[in-house]
């Protein structure tokens, strides 16, 4: 479909809650996206001219149709949405894990019923937990709730195995209590089985009860050593929110997000809380399409987090408002059974814990990011920032210094990457303007006579950059663009403006689009690097100019004194103030004796 067809496609959608998927030429799905009002976000796409990031920009350019499904509620969109993504995994969605991340465990239906791990439901009457985090970390949870009910873990079958062989080494380490012992009764097992799927059902706290009760029913009794087993099973099991994250999923009544969006990683943390206690973390990396804000981040992730579980805290704290709180309130807690409230906490003890969770994601995000990967990450940013094909490799950046109308001189500073390329640093004295400050006429001689030896083949002056950062405004921009133009090269060129406070704050076009970088801070110092190490070359380039035009001044007339002998003045003496206190034998250290005492008596003539 073109995209007039799509855009009257859209238009006719009515204003009603639903789900649409974005298609490419082959029907693949690459976006699912939903809307209280169809009609207005689809529309959006489609209209001339319209505000989108880079993002939506590459998505739209690859639609050639759309579907809609419409429901019945904000919240039933919700979860169709979710549905949709894990089924279709689009480009263009926020995706927390495939399929493979999310396990569940499954409990077979038999005489003597035992756990295991399955990627999804199926329709064989077995009974299914989940679906949990991580496969490794679930498949060490399951191994400690069997291990802390002492339930078998081994290959062998029950009925069939019990006393055929001795126990094996489990029941020896205490791990097990040997089921496959004639002497242990059914019932026994189906209890212990029965407790664990309390526990893979979020009931602990029920289960401890209950344990207690029997505990101390075996001690009235004087079973001592049976009501010691109950106590080391409770006392295991009350370990296991402490130790394991799955776990401690199920038994918190809590739950406090964190979301950390960094330079190359992004991570969210979850700490889950049971009755005020901290019982267990749960981070987790992701990539996320830099455009998106982490509201938008945070809204994906919350209803992939949440939707496919069965076992759901009654509280929620979140770090951002999604907007859609209430929305997710409702169907989290028609799926929990209770009420589910999901929230922003503003102050107190629980804006705190939001803090702290928040500390969490960011710095797990930052411990597991490369140098190399901030770095690549900074500069695709700015490429996205410049509406350039691609992130910079390369930067030169020029800056123009003078003393009133003499020693008006430039530098050029070039990047590679984030990092200062010295070796091709350059330094220009202006030649067609002495006398007569010009600081837009120099930067054009500057850049005009950079591109020729670039032209000539010079091998110092190539390659040429990715771009041009030029110390100044819209008309020092304008002023270096004609110069490229002259030479039709197409290398972009940005102005470095700066604030009150003498930082780079934004960088302009020659056409004077201003591109704000305050907002970013590693762009932000990035550029500002650049600018400062800029003109610091170029000050200090014045500087020895300046010193040198001064030391040529001061001794010219002097007779016997030519050009060897006033560099040989001033490499040795290094200021004019140094020369003119020297003595007659300090000065013979350069100069005959003769010409040492000539020029003695010319900065001395007054006092003699």
């Amino acid at each position: 479909m073109t995209k007039d067809e799509l855009r009257q496609k859209a238009n006719d959608l009515p204003l009603a809650p639903g789900v649409y998927l974005m298609m490419d030429k082959t029907g693949k799905v690459i976006y699912v996206g939903k809307a209280k009002k169809l009609k207005n976000r689809v529309s959006q796409y489609f209209q001339s001219g319209a505000a989108h990031n880079v993002k939506t920009r590459n998505m739209v350019s690859q639609v050639d149709r759309f579907d809609t499904i419409f429901v019945s509620s904000e919240f039933e969109a919700l979860v169709l949405e979710n549905s949709l993504i894990k089924r279709h995994m689009p480009h263009y969605n926020i995706l927390l894990k495939d399929d493979k991340g999310y396990p569940f465990i499954r409990l077979s239906k038999e005489e003597y019923p035992r756990f295991s791990l399955a990627n999804r439901p199926a329709a064989d009457d077995a009974k299914y937990f989940g679906p949990f985090g991580g496969r490794f970390e679930t498949r060490q949870a399951l191994d400690a709730v069997l291990s802390a009910l002492r339930l078998p873990t081994c290959s062998r079958k029950f009925p069939r195995d019990i006393g055929a062989e001795r126990p094996c080494l489990n029941f020896h380490m205490g791990r097990c209590d040997g089921f496959c012992r004639k002497e242990m009764p059914k019932e026994e097992y189906q209890r212990r089985i029965h407790q664990a799927v309390q526990l893979l059902e979020g009931k602990s706290k029920q289960l401890l009860r209950d344990l207690k009760v029997e505990m101390e029913a075996e001690a009235e009794a004087l079973r001592f050593e049976q009501a010691a087993a109950i106590r080391d099973r409770m006392n295991a099991l009350a370990a296991l929110s402490k130790k394991q994250t799955v776990i401690a999923g199920l038994c918190a009544d809590t739950d406090i997000w964190g979301i950390y969006k960094g330079s190359g990683k992004c991570c969210y943390a979850v700490l889950h809380m049971e009755e005020g206690n901290l019982a267990g973390r749960e981070t987790e990396l992701f990539t996320a399409p830099m455009e998106e804000s982490e509201e938008e981040i945070l809204s994906a992730l919350t209803a992939q987090y949440y939707l496919p579980r069965a076992i759901l805290p009654r509280e929620i704290l979140l770090p951002l408002d999604t907007g859609e709180c209430e929305s997710l309130s409702e169907v989290l807690t028609k799926r929990a059974g209770h009420k589910v409230w999901v929230h922003v906490p503003q102050r107190g003890e629980k804006a705190e814990l939001r803090a702290m969770a928040q500390r969490n994601a960011q710095e797990e995000a930052e411990r597991a990011t490369t140098a190399a990967e901030r770095v690549a990450h900074t500069l695709e940013v700015l490429g996205k920032m410049l509406n350039l094909p691609q992130a910079p490799g390369r930067m030169e950046s020029f800056d123009i210094s003078n003393t009133g109308k003499s020693d008006i001189v430039a530098s050029m500073v070039v990047y590679q990457g984030t990092k200062p390329l010295k070796s091709a640093y350059r330094r220009f004295k202006i030649k067609d303007l002495q006398g007569h400050p010009d600081d837009y006429a120099s930067m054009q001689e500057v850049l005009r006579r950079r591109l020729q030896r670039a032209v000539d083949g010079d091998e110092k002056f190539l390659p040429l950059p990715d771009v041009f950062l030029i110390d100044g405004g819209e008309t020092h921009a304008r002023a270096a663009l004609a110069v490229t133009e002259e030479f039709g090269v197409s290398v972009p060129i940005f102005g470095m403006v700066k604030d009150d406070r003498h930082r780079t704050r934004a960088l302009v076009t020659a056409e004077g689009q201003e591109i704000g970088i305050v907002g970013n801070p590693a762009v932000f110092s990035l550029i500002g690097q650049i600018q400062e190490e800029t003109h610091r070359f170029a000050i200090t380039f014045h500087h020895e100019s300046h010193t040198k035009s001064t030391l040529r001044s001061a001794l010219d007339g002097i007779p016997g004194v030519g050009e060897k002998r006033k560099a040989e003045l001033r490499k040795h003496f290094g200021t004019i103030r140094a020369i003119k206190e020297a003595d007659v034998e300090q000065l013979t250290a350069v100069l005959p004796r003769n010409i040492a005492e000539t020029v003695w008596k010319h900065f001395h003539t007054e006092n003699v």
